[in-house]
């Protein structure tokens, strides 16, 4: 008789009365991150986040420069039309820098969320033929772009040099905000990549999502502009407190207010979110990608 194990966990060697093993995702309701199945895909997640990195700028003329251009262009259309013409606030930060160090920490979560929600679509072959930990693929996509932060960082720093601002004490909560930016691209990422797998029409609407989730940031403008209640609702937003805390840390910016742990609390449910229902539809991945 045929015997046949199943398994929810990474693949072990049969034993002597089994021909195969049939691993099958979890059922479980509440999220479980095997870290040792993670660590030993180590690899592969490695492997998948140098793939990404070396295709989005192969045969480029500018290279890793566009990781800069695109939040400059940003920086001079902004500065014209919210610094000078409409005189947007922007808590006493010369508004180049203000609207620079918001562009970006937003281009990284944006363009890691666009890669992260195609990265099982993009590695269906792998998804369908082999088994590794799925949610290696979409958080794999986000990590490359911290490269790019790191990049535009350095001329932020310039930007802050040429209009006189230092950073202060706050500097130390940096890799806080990072690690809070990195947080919500990976939430917002797991939602987007397990959604995409079973409704293509979600590669069609991401872009006007970014764009509308771009206006309800303040990116070009500060959160201060809300007064009362509204603030509170704004930061229902989880970028909100990233954006507050990294002009916090970097450019002096004003201190996070109590309303920014909500936009935290937004953040953390986002993540736990994305990762459970991920979990819960994974099994369905190699039959519908």
């Amino acid at each position: 008789m045929l015997a046949i194990r199943v398994s929810e966990g990474p693949p072990r060697a049969p034993s002597a009365d089994a021909e195969w093993i049939e691993n099958r995702p979890s059922r479980r309701w509440l999220p479980r991150v095997d870290v040792q199945e993670l660590w030993s895909f180590r690899e592969l997640g490695l492997f998948l986040a140098l793939r990404d990195l070396k295709l989005r700028y192969r045969q480029t003329f500018f290279g890793v420069a566009w990781a800069v251009l695109q939040p400059l262009a940003g920086v001079a259309v902004f500065s014209i039309v919210f610094g000078q013409l409409a005189t947007v606030p922007s808590d006493g930060i010369p508004y180049p820098v203000f609207v620079f160090a918001g562009l970006v920490i937003w281009t990284y979560v944006a363009n890691a969320v666009e890669l992260a929600a195609q990265s099982l679509v993009q590695h269906q072959e792998m998804v369908t033929k082999i088994y590794f930990p799925r949610v290696l693929a979409p958080v794999a996509a986000a990590l490359p772009g911290l490269l790019d932060l790191a990049i535009s960082l350095v001329f932020v720093a310039v930007f802050m040099a040429a209009y006189g601002v230092a950073p202060g004490t706050a500097l130390i909560f940096l890799p806080v905000a990072i690690a809070g930016a990195t947080a919500v691209a990976i939430g917002v990422g797991l939602w987007l990549a397990a959604l995409n797998v079973q409704y293509r029409d979600v590669r069609h609407a991401l872009s006007f999502v970014v764009q509308v989730w771009f206006f309800a940031t303040p990116i070009v403008y500060s959160s201060s502009v809300l007064k009362g209640g509204w603030q509170y609702v704004f930061a229902a937003n989880p970028m909100v407190g990233v954006i507050d805390t990294f002009r916090w840390a970097l450019v002096s910016g004003p201190s996070p207010g109590a309303e920014d742990l909500i936009s935290l609390a937004a953040a953390a449910l986002l993540l736990v979110g994305g990762l459970t229902y991920f979990q819960r539809v994974e099994r369905l991945f190699a039959d519908v990608v």
